[in-house]
């Protein structure tokens, strides 16, 4: 709370003190208190006294002698006397404390009473009491009701900031979103009247939603859906957000949210036909156009497009989501995003993202916070979420005040000043409001906001748990209690908005709807227009067992590669780099012109570069990207004097795609789901993800196994992303070692996903373009490198870029077939080691070859290569510890085929040792066994 807020007790001193500040800088105090001052001024320079003031106030409340003048209050004949100054004060205070703290006493639940959470917002709390109710205030004005008695002004407030709505914004520090936000909830909630035809179109969506949820309930009792019952408001709700985000603009939705409603939100919002849903239940449902390998029917995306009440045309998507809850929430955000960037050309308020939250997984849930952190940031803002919580006041079988610390379950907004309307959601009109005021809030500022719909399951967790188990006394209350329709029904008739008899009839026909839905009457479904970017989806097709047999040409042109080496290796004109990035620069110009022959970080750079010049996309984040973690990047460098960034492949000529990179905020987590989303909107997008260290993925293991590993098998979704992990033993202890590709490799199956641990910068080069060559997307994990990145001997010549292709294996060259009695296969860094070992010690019988590519795993390859060898000993090699890197899966794969035996590390709990004496040791030993040195 800032310097200038109200206080209960205000003595006259404070207000002289604001008032100095005022006639310093009208614009430094708080708005309320300027306009208050500029009437005073008004009044005193038209008929007041300066020289006279007020009396200063005792904590009593009774008038003291006057304090000295020095240009402050005057009173005589100016707007109050010096009596009534105090209490005037005392009910700007009241009224700043109902703004600030009301919220705690709104009538939001409509099931029990809330606690007492001190609101603090009594008459007695502020010095006042009954015998001011009827004593005219001017602090009447600051409400919007004119000069007005205490008694109308408390009246004013309780009807605005008690009622079905609770609202929270006063922390917010931008005064235009705060002057907005006191109109909107001062003025305009007190004057909503929804039109007939609005009130109709609130009933009819309740209908569907508690028909809908009733009928489900009746046909297939006992079956899992997650039912919204007590929520049933979540209909209206989003209908009137999505027809209000058109009205302003919003041309696609995309919603994430768990399996709470969701059946209910694609039958009544999304426009999935009821024959859809109800062959699901059936059992009658293709797998093939539904299921996936599968997944069960509440986690299930689609996609339609709609037209609202005013004609618009809105593009509707519903993300599939696992049981994880909240782990959708930025793959949304990532979509959204690629969306914006691609389709909508930076236009953000043409896309809006809506993620839908249970009240015990928005408080608890880490990557909540992490993707509100991700809410105002270059590289991961949407314009804008619309976050929603179904609050059914229990987690599971968790009570809220086990669930969480915080008073609201939404107070994770306040760390970006998003505004909080907790409304009950027993009443839709208040609901429907509440939609109405997110969409031209976020349309208006680009901002998030939360809706917290408090309301209540009427079921346990799914419809055969038993909630009395835990909480019976609620759930006593709940079984009596009328749900939202029927309370919306009795509310309009009382008000004679709408014949009860229509309502009936509504209720009527659409139960007679959904009956002929089940007698399998036919439904049309709602149409829906591929965008751009999902028709380049159609055009691919899914992956066939030969795909992978050998991959597809991936070379380019010396002219690519001249006009990419010049962007890469010159800087504007004035701008200076630092001593060691100008060092870099002198390198590449060295590589791209003299010696031919490229590092790792040239020739990743020259992928993008080439992928831009064919018109891709290519975005890359984590926490030290641009520069590379390692330092070996510098994609973006930055001026010595200004600090200026300059963006190299931002200034490739000819370019025809578009190049993003970000250094992420300090996550895995929700970074990684964000890049997962983003590739998922655009096939043509080369989405990349760059872990510090390789086991900082351990982080975003959800991402990894709920979405990247199993999304296509789960929900037919292609996607393409790429992890870049580090990965390799230089004694750098357990933490910074090991990337755990034991476990991409347990996850590895059906050729899901790509996991390659490469040697060669070429061979890298031509990974990172068949990620968008081949006719499908597949993630791809890689093994990254780290020492690897200055090795001398890790160098590719020019000519490996402009022929060839990605190599699943590479062959050993530097010895003679016949000689050679034993065969290592290895991946990754540990083949320099041998290689530099069986150099130094002339060994010429060992053979070493390089397995790039571990999954799909490239068998065929491997046995022609082994072919020529007759019958030398094969044995497998690698840094990492038995039971980890790729000993288990190689053996699950080739133990019939090929008996070998295994050269690693012992096997450990821990990836790696931490003291480097003791790694030299251990990868001395396994080297000298791999080539039989004594």
């Amino acid at each position: 709370m800032d310097k200038h807020s109200y206080i209960a007790n205000a003595h006259v001193n404070y207000i002289d003190q604001l008032y100095e500040a005022y006639k310093s800088d009208p614009n430094s105090i708080d708005p309320s208190w300027k306009s208050f001052f500029d009437g005073f001024d008004f009044a005193i320079e038209r008929y007041g006294d300066e020289e006279e003031r007020p009396a200063a106030v005792a904590s009593n409340g009774s008038a003291t002698a006057p304090p000295p003048a020095n240009g402050a209050l005057a009173t005589k004949g100016t707007i109050m006397d010096m009596e009534q100054l105090p209490k005037e004060i005392k009910v700007r205070a009241l009224i700043h404390a109902y703004r600030s703290r009301a919220h705690l006493r709104s009538k939001t639940n409509p099931v029990r009473e809330r606690k007492d959470r001190r609101a603090l917002i009594d008459l007695e709390d502020f010095g006042l009491g009954q015998s001011d109710l009827k004593t005219v205030f001017q602090a009447g004005n600051e409400i919007g009701i004119g000069e007005s008695t205490l008694e109308k002004i408390v009246d004013a407030l309780k009807t605005i900031y008690e009622g079905p709505m609770g609202f929270e914004y006063l922390y917010i520090r931008d005064p235009e979103m705060l002057d907005w936000l006191k109109t909107k909830i001062e003025k305009e909630a007190l004057a909503f009247n929804p039109s007939v035809e609005e009130k109709k179109r609130i009933l009819s969506k309740l209908n569907q939603a508690v028909v809908f949820e009733n009928f489900l309930h009746t046909k297939y009792l006992g079956q899992k859906r997650f039912s919204l019952e007590g929520g049933e408001s979540t209909i209206p709700f989003l209908d009137a957000l999505i027809n209000k985000g058109a009205e302003l603009g919003v041309e696609e939705v995309m919603i994430g949210m768990a399996h709470r409603g969701r059946l209910n939100v694609l039958s009544n919002i999304m426009g999935k036909t009821y024959e859809q849903i109800f062959s699901e239940f059936e059992g009658t449902a293709k797998p093939d156009l539904t299921m996936g390998d599968g997944d069960v029917k509440y986690h299930m995306g689609y996609s339609s497009d709609i037209i609202t009440p005013e004609e618009k045309k809105v593009n509707l998507k519903l993300a599939p989501n696992p049981s994880h809850l909240e782990a959708v929430n930025p793959v949304v955000e990532g979509f959204i995003r690629a969306k914006i960037d691609s389709q909508h050309k930076g236009d953000s308020k043409k896309a809006l993202p809506i993620l839908i939250h249970g009240d015990a997984a928005v408080a608890g849930q880490g990557i909540v916070y992490e993707v509100t952190q991700m809410a105002q940031l270059k590289g991961y803002n949407t314009g804008g979420t619309v976050h929603f919580v179904i609050n059914n006041q229990v987690g599971f079988t968790t009570d809220f005040d086990d669930a969480r610390s915080s008073i609201y379950c939404t107070d994770v907004a306040k760390i970006i000043d998003a505004p909080v309307i907790h409304v009950n959601g027993d009443n839709a009109e208040a609901v429907v409001f509440a939609a109405k005021l997110a969409a031209e809030f976020r349309q208006k500022f680009s901002r998030d906001i939360f809706i917290d719909m408090v309301c209540y399951r009427r079921h346990g967790h799914n419809e055969s748990d038993e909630p009395k188990f835990t909480q019976p006394g609620l759930y006593n209350i709940i079984s009596k209690h009328p749900n939202p329709r029927e309370i919306y029904v009795k509310r309009l008739t009382e008000r004679g908005d709408i014949d009860a008899k229509i309502a009936k009839q509504m209720d009527k026909e659409f139960r007679q709807l959904l009956q002929d839905r089940l007698n399998m009457v036919k439904e049309k479904p709602l149409p829906y227009q591929f965008t751009k970017f999902e028709q380049e989806w159609q055009s691919l097709r899914f992956s066939k067992a030969e795909d992978f047999d050998s991959s597809p040409e991936t070379a380019i042109t010396e002219e690519a590669i001249e006009k990419v080496a010049a962007a890469l290796t010159e800087v504007p004109k004035g701008f200076k780099p630092i001593k060691q990035i100008d060092a870099q620069l002198k390198q590449r110009k060295e590589m791209f012109y003299k010696s031919k022959s490229l590092n790792w970080a040239a020739a990743e750079l020259l992928a993008y570069g080439s992928l831009l010049l064919d018109g891709k996309t290519v975005r890359i984040t984590g926490q030290d990207c641009q520069r590379g973690t390692f330092s070996h990047r510098h994609a973006v460098v930055h001026d010595a004097n200004s600090n200026k960034p300059y963006n190299f492949l931002r200034e490739l000529q000819d370019s025809k795609g578009q190049f993003h990179i970000y250094n992420s905020l300090l996550s895995e987590y929700a970074v990684l789901g964000f890049e997962y989303g983003y590739a998922m909107a655009n096939p043509n997008s080369l989405s990349i993800w760059e872990a510090q260290f390789g086991d900082f993925a351990n982080g975003a293991q959800t991402m990894i196994d709920q979405f990247i590993s199993s999304g296509e098998s789960k929900w037919q979704k292609m996607n393409g992303i790429v992890m870049l992990l580090p990965h390799g033993y230089e004694g750098q202890g357990p933490e910074h070692s090991n990337a755990r590709p034991e476990r991409f490799l347990q996850l590895s199956a059906e050729n899901n996903m790509v996991v390659a641990n490469i040697t060669e910068p070429a061979n890298f080069f031509h990974m990172l373009r068949r990620q968008l060559t081949w006719e499908f997307r597949k993630p791809c994990i890689v093994m990254s490198p780290k020492s690897l990145l200055r090795h001398p001997k890790v160098m590719s010549p020019i000519e490996d870029f402009t022929k060839g292709k990605f190599r699943e294996i590479i062959l050993d060259d530097k010895v003679e077939a016949a000689a050679v009695k034993r065969v290592v296969l290895c991946s990754g860094k540990i083949f320099y080691d041998l290689d530099e070992a069986r150099e130094k010690e002339k060994v010429t019988d060992v053979a070493i070859i390089r397995v790039e590519q571990l999954h799909p795993f490239p068998k065929k390859q491997i046995q022609e290569a082994l072919a020529s060898y007759g019958d030398a000993e094969v044995v497998w090699v690698q840094e990492e510890p038995e039971n980890m890197g790729y000993w288990n899966y190689i053996l699950r794969l080739t133990f019939r085929d090929m008996p070998m035996e295994v050269i690693a590390r012992k096997p450990s709990a821990s990836p790696a040792t931490g003291y480097m004496k003791v790694h030299v040791q251990e990868q001395e030993t396994i080297v000298n066994k791999a080539l039989k040195i004594s």
